[in-house]
């Protein structure tokens, strides 16, 4: 059986923790940053953890 490639868009946006959580980055903090406030960038910065539902949707995106 050939192997698995990991989804190449998943691999970039995506990581695993070592408890098996999977950080994502926020969105819209790329361009157009003029317009938003100060406090509204820097809690865009933050890393966050994808929900419970969509883990095994993602993990299986990165599975190699």
């Amino acid at each position: 059986m050939p192997k698995l490639k990991t989804n190449s868009g998943s691999k970039k946006r995506f990581v695993l923790t070592g408890t098996g959580k999977v950080k994502r980055r926020h969105a819209y903090k790329s361009h157009i940053l003029t317009k938003k406030t100060k406090k509204q960038k820097r809690n865009l910065t933050h890393v966050a953890v994808i929900t419970a539902v969509d883990t095994k949707r993602v993990k299986a995106l990165l599975a190699m």
